[in-house]
């Protein structure tokens, strides 16, 4: 077994951000689940660690090539700027649509498709939840992370925050990520992968490709926040006391 295969699948995606488009095609989780070795997460998924290294290894000849990943070492400001605009931006815009599309697909198809309600139910939990969590790091956290980043940069003590802690909000939203997560899960598993049963319209259709596209976006939001932001926070905060 390689050394690869011992360091966590954040630490692979922090490395190299092209591998989360593996990741992704074989449902290994970077972003709640990273903390775990590539091996233990092949594992898991029931894959063939040579097979996922294999995949990995492909990618480095196009890393090369790519662009850096810029947001490793971006200013605060920048990088939850970033985080606002791009994935906070793109749940306000989605979810409507999703939840329109739950409204017809249940009126369609719901007395045949019973999981649709149970689909519609997460999804509708986990988008209340989101939307107060993105709240709270948009009016508190963020606010608080950024005029940090600026002291510490400039030579100077980070100010104090009134949550007494960095860790305190943090762990809060690490929380909401795991559940999240959860509810992705069982949303994934009712819908049998995104896959559109046989008698499917094109709105039914339609429907899961939007949910799939939402979990990718999440992903990448989640693996921004919890591997990049978060720990930077949190050792800025330790070093610039």
């Amino acid at each position: 077994m390689t050394a690869i295969a011992e360091k966590t699948v954040r630490e692979i995606a922090l490395e190299n951000p092209a591998s989360a488009r593996v990741f992704e095609s074989l449902g290994i989780d970077y972003c709640c689940g990273g903390k775990v070795t590539l091996n233990d997460a092949c594992m898991k998924a029931n894959l063939a660690p040579e097979t996922v290294l294999q995949l990995l290894e492909n990618l480095k000849n196009a890393a090369a090539e790519a662009e850096p990943e810029k947001w490793v070492g971006a200013p605060f400001p920048e990088l939850t700027a970033h985080i606002v605009g791009e994935h906070h931006g793109y749940v306000r815009n989605n979810a409507p649509l999703l939840l329109a599309l739950f409204r017809k697909v249940d009126a369609r198809h719901g007395s045949t498709h019973r999981e649709i309600a149970a689909i519609h139910d997460l999804f509708m939990e986990m988008h209340r939840e989101l939307v107060t969590h993105m709240l709270k790091e948009e009016q508190v956290l963020f606010p608080y992370l950024c005029s940090m980043d600026t002291a510490v940069r400039a030579g100077q003590a980070p100010p104090q925050p009134f949550f007494g802690s960095v860790q305190n909000p943090i762990a809060h939203m690490l929380a909401d990520h795991d559940a999240a997560g959860d509810a992705w899960k069982r949303i994934s598993t009712l819908s049998n992968g995104y896959l559109p049963p046989p008698d499917a319209c094109l709105t039914y259709a339609a429907l899961f490709h939007g949910l799939a596209e939402f979990e990718r976006d999440l992903h990448r939001h989640v693996h921004l926040e919890n591997n990049i932001l978060f720990p930077r926070a949190l050792e800025m905060e330790k070093t610039g006391e």
